[in-house]
């Protein structure tokens, strides 16, 4: 995991240690209580580890996305993770229109963006002005989550716009 608390030169100061640790790590992100209020811009069936999933997005992210900007500072993307409904041989159960069918609620993951956020990290991880982090399903933060995975992961979409896999799909939001 990814620590926030980096060695600072002794020159820099108390103060600069403490400025420098404002801008990383996964305590810059609170539960967004009302990610419901937001946009559920799109839901997903991951068959490899039987989920359904449900990512919401701030409005201003919405927005941004219809108009081909990066997000603004400020943008927080809910991905709510929740088992597939199984049938008696273990293979998630789908509805009428083929989808998953989900069961109980297993996880969030949350990734926000922030002026400045992220400067810390090392050019192979960061991901511009985004931070991560994992919550269990009664919301509170999961330590053991492994967020270097989350930087890893999306590092390879630096070159396109804002470091988020489903961007586009926030053009036209549908469930």
């Amino acid at each position: 995991m990814i620590s926030i608390k980096r060695t600072i030169a002794a020159a820099a100061g108390m103060s600069c240690a403490i400025a420098a640790s404002a801008l990383a790590g996964p305590e810059l992100i609170s539960f967004p209580a009302d990610y419901e209020k937001g946009v559920l811009y799109a839901t997903v069936d991951r068959a490899d580890n039987k989920q359904y999933r449900e990512l919401y997005a701030t409005p201003g992210a919405i927005e941004a996305a219809k108009k081909g900007v990066p997000l603004p500072h400020g943008t927080v993307l809910t991905l709510v993770q929740f088992a597939a409904k199984l049938d008696d041989k273990g293979n998630p159960v789908k509805d009428a229109n083929g989808r998953f069918i989900k069961d109980k609620l297993l996880a969030y993951t949350v990734m926000q963006k922030g002026k400045g956020w992220g400067a810390e990290y090392p050019a192979d991880l960061r991901n511009g002005e985004w931070e991560y982090r994992a919550f269990r399903a009664d919301r509170t933060p999961n330590a053991a989550a492994k967020l270097e995975n989350c930087f890893k992961c999306h590092k390879p979409l630096e070159a396109r716009l804002d470091f988020v896999f489903t961007y586009d799909r926030m053009k036209s939001p549908t469930r």
